[in-house]
């Protein structure tokens, strides 16, 4: 008790510097969690992939899309349970800020494969029912203050118009890290419009998303799925919703890897800062060391009270670090829902925090631990006066 009581008023006898080395920990440790978290999410969609579903997009790029006759063919491969389509849409709410994922589907079918996506029996019948209906997810219905029955319009990128939608429904995830920010319709009724307005373009998929009875046909089904339109005029590639996962975190994989290396580097520089600190106030007090070796104190004293004075320094701002990272993941959730749906911090991410504060801490506290042991009683007694 004694020791922790020495411990503590030493830390704060310099109460400024003290302050604002607990404040660059935290500071630190805030920006470690938040990179963390946002290297952890970019891998998310990867991480929450269902093993039971497949994607079949066009072996070219997705940008080309296939024909809509391809579904019955998909349909019928052994081993295939469900099949929906899915358009990107890309429209934008009322102006071009207002970006949100947007899809055209085959409702009764997609809501099938993807159970995460959950909606009120009666929405969904009345969603089913209008060829016009839309759901949304509950973030995004928040977001603008959307109600059941709303009217909406989106304005068209890739098909060009004015849209109109009537809201029928308001999904909400299964899980706390299902997407919350989509917004889906009917593909007939996009299908429909195109027959009117630009031909060409009808009877059109972006890409077909299927369920498989296991997950160990996967393999089988995907092959099988291709060697049907092989040296057709719109061959495909299907592979595990993963993969199809992956093929776009890969385009980004450099700036991650780049996000990853800065977290650390903000820990090593907080460590120097912190070490630094910790050799101005060892260097300003080996009079009181030796004056304490005089009374009788041994090296180990010394070195336990000056090591626990860094982690103590340390950890104090570690802990402050963790605590202001769930309110910034809050603001940045909802702030910033069009690119990071979910930002939720992870349980591992809050002990490589700690372990990281720990890390500071240790890395700070050697070097004067050691000085404040080994220094001889003569020497430290001439820095008095």
């Amino acid at each position: 008790m004694f020791y922790l009581k020495l411990i503590i008023r030493n830390a704060f006898r310099h109460k400024l510097r003290a302050l604002l080395t607990i404040i660059g920990v935290a500071v630190a440790i805030l920006a470690f969690g938040l990179l963390r978290t946002l290297v952890g999410l970019w891998y998310l969609g990867v991480e929450t992939s269902s093993a039971t579903r497949l994607v079949t997009r066009s072996s070219i790029s997705l940008v080309f899309s296939l024909p809509i006759s391809y579904r019955e063919r998909i349909r019928h491969v052994p081993g295939v349970t469900e099949v929906s389509t899915m358009n990107w849409f890309g429209g934008v709410y009322i102006s071009e800020k207002n970006f949100f994922p947007n899809f055209a589907v085959e409702p009764e079918t997609f809501l099938k494969i993807y159970p995460e996506f959950v909606l009120d029996p009666a929405q969904k019948k009345a969603f089913l029912a209008d060829r016009q209906g839309a759901v949304a997810g509950r973030k995004l219905a928040a977001k603008y203050g959307w109600k059941v029955g709303d009217r909406i319009t989106l304005k068209g990128t890739i098909f060009p118009g004015q849209w109109e939608f009537v809201l029928r429904g308001i999904y909400s995830g299964a899980q706390k890290s299902t997407d919350e920010t989509q917004f889906f319709f009917h593909w007939n009724y996009l299908n429909e419009v195109m027959r009117k307005t630009i031909p060409r373009r009808a009877d059109q998929v972006g890409l077909f998303t299927l369920a498989v009875a296991r997950p160990d046909l996967a393999a089988e089904v995907s092959q099988a799925v291709d060697a049907l339109f092989k040296n057709s005029l719109a061959e495909t590639r299907t592979e595990t919703e993963k993969a199809f996962q992956l093929s776009f975190v890969a385009m980004t994989e450099a700036i991650m890897v780049a996000i990853q290396i800065v977290s650390y580097v903000v820990i090593v520089i907080i460590m120097v800062v912190a070490a630094n600190t910790m050799a101005m106030t060892a260097r300003e007090r080996l009079g009181e060391y030796a004056t304490m070796k005089s009374l009788g104190f041994r090296g180990y004293h010394i070195a336990g009270t000056v090591f626990g004075e860094s982690l103590f320094i340390a950890l104090l701002g570690g802990i402050v670090g963790v605590m202001g990272t769930f309110p910034a993941a809050h603001i940045i959730e909802t702030e910033l829902s069009q690119f990071f749906p979910v930002f939720a911090i992870s349980t591992s991410t809050i002990m490589l925090q700690l372990a990281s504060a720990v890390a500071v801490g240790i890395a700070a506290g050697a070097f004067p631990t050691w000085r404040g042991a080994t220094i001889r009683i003569a020497e430290g007694l001439r820095r008095i006066g």
